[in-house]
């Protein structure tokens, strides 16, 4: 068995300095420092910090991969903004559509218009999608194509966009070689595993991306309503390897029960602001009803497979939690980012895990702060829901958020960015807590542990709130193998 001694590591909140000693694709012992014969390959980490992996628990890899690619209007702030970042980009347009990526709505001045794209584009295919993902603006000609009916405003929301984006992906899908760039990517931030909850046939596409060579990264894939059953007669549980390597697993069924913030459709018991007399979607949009919703998590639980279920609005909080409770089913909570004050303590009781995405609380502070005015005291209120007890697991929603656990980190104990005032300081979370929301419950690796690690240039603990969002990551290894190396220069 292949033996790695990584010599002189400092653990997190201590002094002393150690060798770990990885045998395999395992921590096999940890001794003082200069104790360990030496045997084997030896890497000085020359007091660098050395700490359990990271993990990304929600996000959408082929989306984060191709909005590489695609036109960034992360920065625009009207629909005039958008219009024109549209016209410059027309030129170079060499694929069968122009898409974008990143613009968000919620606080614009004027609503976009389908009108008003299609007299900047013309024949060209357009896809315009919202920051959130959960909308696209597109013109006539990408909607002929797609198949899709956008509204007035050019508009394609939620389970109708999902469809069409679909469509979208498969026109263009990314390259082998991209997918694996973007795996890299991860690793050299420390990443170590990510929780797949992409609409695709992931059961099948991961294991064949890593017999093709993207091993840098673990995947749990995730299931959407349409390949459950498929995923049941497969024999797929949860918990399940996937390939022979060992990095690819069988994660939750995810179901998504409502909107999100920016499009003006996570379901809440007030209404939107100017929606007040729109009775049927003035509070949001139920995705799944809740018959439907207790009738896939019952079938998922009988058959040995999880749950993740998106809810964003404080109603969708409150209906999903009822449900897991209802059926004693153990399962997530995707995003929960307005929660009714009488359910925080709910998911302690129920065991249900809050996975949250932090860096959301810092991209939509302003959108909250006019959407959801009067009750941002319980939005993103991650403080809450720690001080409650509920269990915390940290991702990006990639490519809501960079796929980057340090600015999760940050954005939880800080609750500020770009120098701003901090957004309800007291939804604040320990620094301990958001590293280990981070790490899947560890901050020290431990004898006996899977050697998934990260190797760090600076103590988080010491750093500022800025330095920490862009902490520099010396090394990964990923069962005992790097996957990212500063240190010897071997990856």
């Amino acid at each position: 068995m292949s033996e790695v001694q990584l010599r002189n590591a400092r653990l997190l909140k201590s002094e002393e300095i150690v060798d770990v000693v990885v045998a395999g694709d395992r921590v096999a012992r940890i001794t003082p420092a200069g104790t360990e014969p030496q045997s084997g390959a030896a890497v000085d980490l020359d007091g660098r910090v050395l700490v359990p992996g990271l993990w990304d628990e929600h996000l959408h890899f082929t989306q984060w991969t191709i909005q590489q690619s695609r036109l960034d209007l992360t920065r625009t702030t009207s629909a005039v903004d958008v219009l024109e970042a549209v016209r410059r980009a027309l030129p170079d347009v060499t694929g069968e559509f122009l898409s974008g990526y990143g613009f968000r709505d919620g606080n614009w001045p004027e609503p976009p218009s389908l009108v008003g794209l299609d007299a900047v584009t013309g024949a060209v295919p357009v896809v315009l999608i919202s920051g959130d993902l959960h909308c696209a603006w597109m013109n006539s000609a990408a909607a002929a194509r797609l198949g899709a009916q956008p509204d007035g405003f050019g508009l394609v929301r939620e389970t109708a966009w999902f469809e069409a984006g679909r469509h979208l992906i498969e026109a263009a899908p990314p390259t082998l070689a991209q997918y694996a760039a973007a795996a890299q990517a991860a690793a050299r931030r420390g990443v170590v595993g990510v929780v797949e909850f992409e609409n695709e046939d992931n059961v099948t596409d991961w294991p064949a991306r890593v017999a093709q060579g993207v091993d840098s990264l673990r995947v749990e894939v995730s299931v959407w309503p349409e390949r459950l059953e498929a995923a049941i007669a497969g024999g797929h549980r949860t918990g399940d390897v996937l390939d022979e390597r060992g990095l690819i697993t069988m994660g939750p069924l995810k179901v998504v029960v409502d909107g999100s913030l920016n499009t003006r459709t996570a379901l809440c018991w007030d209404p939107y602001p100017g929606l007040e007399h729109d009775l049927v979607h003035g509070c949001g949009v139920a995705a799944v009803t809740p018959d439907e919703l207790r009738e896939l998590l019952r079938r998922a639980g009988a058959n040995g497979v999880g749950a993740a279920v998106h809810a964003i609005g404080d109603r969708a909080n409150s209906e999903v939690i009822g449900i897991f409770e209802e059926l004693g089913l153990p399962g997530s909570i995707e995003h929960a980012q307005l929660v009714d004050e009488a359910d925080f303590a709910r998911f302690a009781r129920l065991g249900l895990v809050a996975s949250i995405q932090p860096e959301h609380a810092m991209d939509d502070r302003d959108v909250a702060d006019r959407h959801w005015a009067g009750r941002t005291g319980r939005a993103f209120a991650y403080g809450s829901l720690h001080r409650a007890g509920a269990t915390l697991r940290f991702g990006s929603d990639a490519p809501v958020a960079p796929l980057d656990p340090w600015q999760a980190v940050a954005a939880a104990t800080s609750r500020s960015r770009d120098e701003r005032e901090p957004w309800h300081p007291e939804q604040r979370v320990p620094l301990d807590v958001a590293l280990a929301s981070s790490m899947r419950g560890r901050l020290r690796p431990q004898v006996g542990d899977v050697a998934d690690l990260a190797v760090l240039e600076a103590d988080p603990f010491v750093v500022t709130a800025k330095e920490l969002r862009a902490l520099p990551v010396a090394a990964t290894l990923v069962g005992g193998r790097f996957t990212h190396d500063t240190l010897t220069g071997s990856a």
